[in-house]
């Protein structure tokens, strides 16, 4: 038996395809529902570390772009849509605001 990797983390569905035709055997199952879910989740963080490290613009919109797909899928997983979380968005916002002014909190002194 040769050398083996473990992962134990959601794919794109495409990857197991691209494994078998580099001549390598991939061992996989397909999630329940809820662990569905809660490895969506996993990812986003695991995407979100990778945009940390990015440092080309081609870097930072491939992570956008995992980023988006991994929320498009939590958003449909859920049973929301689009226009639901735009709302949410703009209620967010008015209350607490976005991050356009890039506004960078140092520290609260409490007198």
């Amino acid at each position: 038996m040769g050398e083996v990797k473990n992962y134990n983390k959601l794919i794109r569905d495409k990857i197991l395809e691209i494994i078998e035709a580099d001549g390598e055997k991939p061992y996989y199952r397909v999630l329940e529902k809820d662990e569905y879910l809660q490895e969506l989740k996993k990812k986003v963080l695991e995407e979100a570390k990778e945009m940390i490290e990015a440092e080309s613009k081609d870097e930072i919109i491939n992570e956008v772009v995992d980023i988006q797909e991994i929320v498009d899928n939590i958003i449909a997983e859920i049973g929301l849509t689009k226009e639901e979380i735009k709302k949410q968005q703009e209620i967010k916002n008015q209350k607490r605001g976005g991050f356009k002014k890039r506004l960078f909190l140092i520290k609260i002194i409490k007198e």
